[in-house]
């Protein structure tokens, strides 16, 4: 705890906090002007599993606000000289890298892998995407962004509070980007490291973060204001968006594979007189024709893995499941007589 031991002394983070940020898995979209401020204050606390997410090459106008890029870094991939840059400060944080950009086709996939999302990209597009998968995986998102000299940071959808639509509901708003209005390197770093420092306390629980907040800070003149707003339970978000995601990435995988997911159920959905009847701690059996009415017997952050006998049952079950938010869906190869067969060896 050598490394760690000024930010130990806090009493609001301690051996016991510590404990939380390093076993802590953070993805960071964006590896910009916001994304270079974050990155080595994450690392440095000790965040154990950072992803970083951007499909960017180096250009030499990002110099004087991406500083943890040099000049050898231009026409090279961001999140390649990110990495390079990082991985020495601290050995004992796991970085992940994502050289492409984040779609509807993979967003999903790769927002599951961790516990909390930072937003630093500059794209309107993106930032509804992200508070879109945000809220179909019920994981919160740190929001900032910077226009000339004045910056916003919120947190939107922790323990289901307002998002980023409740806040902005025009997604065809056109906004001004940092290439047509210009920005000042310290401001997106100021900014930045506000949304470092909401993240610390969302992961340690601790102080007042910025939930149903906005917070604008005009570095020119020195202002900073908050405003609150609320939760607009009639927004409601498209999950079709992520269907061809969906479609993609969840997969048929094999039982034995399936064995590997920890803390996963398996889901029988053939009607409770067919044979043979498969009794496990880890199965449960819900027939197709009552899986709407008994889902709240299922846990949507649990990964379920669906088999029947011969896999039509268990591809309308999912489609059942993903239209009530459950994301984490995997559909078994083998019928249930291959199945009870493999348990039985």
């Amino acid at each position: 705890m050598e490394r760690y031991k000024r930010q130990i002394k806090l009493k609001e983070v301690g051996e016991n906090g510590q404990k939380l940020i390093n076993d802590s898995k953070v993805l960071v979209v964006g590896v910009g002007g916001l994304g270079c401020a974050i990155l080595p204050y994450l690392i440095s606390a000790g965040i154990g599993k950072i992803g970083i997410a951007d499909g960017d090459l180096v250009e030499i106008s990002n110099l004087s606000r991406q500083v943890i890029f040099n000049e050898s870094s231009v026409g090279l991939y961001k999140v390649d000289e990110a990495l390079n840059s990082l991985k020495n400060l601290n050995s004992e944080s796991e970085i992940v890298k994502y050289q492409n950009y984040i779609t509807n086709k993979n967003i999903l996939k790769i927002f599951n892998l961790y516990d909390i999302i930072i937003d630093a990209t500059d794209s309107l597009e993106l930032r509804y995407l992200i508070n879109d998968a945000c809220v179909v995986l019920d994981k919160p998102f740190i929001y900032g962004s910077v226009h000339k000299y004045q910056g916003q940071v919120s947190t939107f959808n922790y323990k289901n509070g307002p998002t980023y639509r409740c806040l902005y509901p025009n997604q065809n708003a056109v906004i001004e980007n940092c290439d047509e209005g210009g920005v000042m390197g310290t401001t997106v770093g100021l900014i930045g490291m506000i949304q470092a420092n909401e993240l610390m306390k969302l992961i340690l629980k601790k102080g007042d973060n910025l939930s149903g907040k906005l917070l604008l800070y005009d570095v020119l003149n020195n202002k900073q204001e908050i405003y609150n707003f609320s939760k607009n339970k009639n927004i409601l978000v498209d999950k079709s968006q992520f269907s061809s995601h969906l479609n993609n990435e969840i997969n048929n995988i094999s039982f034995n594979e399936a064995l590997s997911f920890k803390n996963s159920i398996f889901l029988d959905v053939r009607e409770l007189n067919e044979i043979p009847k498969i009794v496990k701690n880890d199965f449960i059996n819900i027939p197709l024709s009552e899986l709407k009415e008994k889902i709240n017997l299922l846990n949507n952050k649990t990964w379920i893995m669906i088999f029947c006998q011969t896999g039509k049952r268990s591809i309308l079950a999912k489609r059942i499941l993903f239209d009530n938010n459950f994301v984490k869906l995997k559909l078994i190869n083998e019928g249930a007589k291959e199945i009870n067969q493999l348990i039985k060896k």
